[in-house]
């Protein structure tokens, strides 16, 4: 017994050297190897990495907190033509960021300022906020009033054998695509005025098509005037523009206008107007909470614009900047504090208005 006791211990005195002298080696180079290999040079890979990180979060930073998100509108329609200017002038030495948004149009433009992500401001027309209010009665405590761009007018145009609004009943009209202002504010009108036409949504090319063909009686437009449309092609003898008159069932949401023989030289006789009525288009804001980043953004926007409309009223922009009224009441919605402030008289007089 004793025997087999001196033989384990004298194994396991051969085995413990080598194991350790294995472990103080392995260990050694290891640690031989930390402490020889070079170390990390101005131009080496971890300095190149570590250091663009850092500016590239700077950058980032600085970019995001002045960034806005606008929800504009179609490529062909004056929303986005609007949005792509206020982002030409407003900047504030890089720390304002514009970002316009094409979208389906102004009626959808408020379903993307209420749940889209990243929108701030949206430029919507006034009538699309009758269907909300239904569906979100809340909807004046999250929406506020920035500023009036324009009106949008109504183009109510006809084949040479219709005559008068009521010559429509039951007949083809299209109001263009779901989502643009024509499709939402058309059929709201007619239906306001008690006449009930065969709506088609199809794109206002097409309709056009379809319309000189006699496929079609008329074609509804909701924008700025005046539509490239009516000014570029050449329209045969009688087709022409219904006059819309403006009353008591209108007068909530929309505004009396015209169109002029200066609008459309081809369609309208010199000297003759067209009555009909406008849309306002309106620029609006999410109403973040004060303080948070996002409204401290829309402040700086706002505080931007309104002292940069002068400069889109010069020559280059839109005609339609000198309809741009900062003074002007949405019915139903509140003012943004930011655009408030600018109700100011000597405020005011910085815009360029009495």
């Amino acid at each position: 017994m004793m025997r087999k006791l001196l033989f384990i211990l004298a194994l396991s005195l051969l085995v413990l050297p080598a194991s350790a002298e294995h472990a103080n080696r392995t260990g050694g180079e290891k640690r031989h190897a930390e402490r020889t290999a070079p170390a990390p040079t101005r131009g080496s890979h971890a300095t190149r990495t570590l250091q663009p990180q850092s500016a590239e979060a700077e950058v980032r930073d600085r970019i995001n907190a002045g960034s806005v998100g606008l929800a504009a509108g179609l490529l062909e329609g004056a929303p986005l033509r609007f949005a792509t200017e206020i982002s030409r002038v407003v900047n504030d030495g890089g720390k304002v960021h514009v970002l316009p948004i094409v979208t389906r149009g102004p009626t959808e433009n408020v379903n993307d300022l209420l749940y889209l992500k990243g929108i701030d401001l949206a430029i919507i027309n006034s009538d699309s906020l009758d269907e909300y209010r239904a569906q979100v009665p809340e909807i004046v405590n999250r929406i506020v009033q920035v500023m009036n761009l324009f009106p949008s007018e109504l183009h109510v145009f006809v084949r040479p054998e219709i005559n008068s609004l009521a010559d429509l009943a039951g007949k083809k009209v299209n109001f263009n695509t779901q989502g643009t202002a024509a499709a939402y504010s058309g059929p709201l009108i007619f239906s306001r005025l008690g006449i009930e036409v065969e709506k088609t949504f199809v794109p206002h090319p097409v309709a056009l098509e379809q319309m000189r063909k006699g496929e079609m009686a008329a074609v509804v437009f909701v924008t700025s005037k005046p539509v490239d449309a009516f000014v570029k092609r050449k329209w045969d003898e009688g087709f022409k523009f219904l006059p819309v008159p403006f009353g008591p069932g209108l007068s909530d949401y929309y505004v009396s206008a015209s169109l002029t023989s200066a609008d459309y030289p081809a369609l309208v006789p010199a000297g003759q107007t067209v009555e009909t009525i406008a849309v306002p288009t309106v620029l609006v804001a999410y109403n973040w909470n004060p303080g948070s980043p996002r409204y401290d953004r829309v402040t700086a926007f706002v505080n931007e614009l309104f002292g940069k409309l002068d400069q889109l009223r010069t020559p280059g922009f839109d005609p339609k900047w000198k309809d741009a009224n900062p003074s002007a009441s949405v019915p139903g919605l509140q003012r943004l504090k930011a655009a408030q402030n600018w109700q100011d008289p000597h405020m005011a007089n910085r815009t360029g208005r009495p």
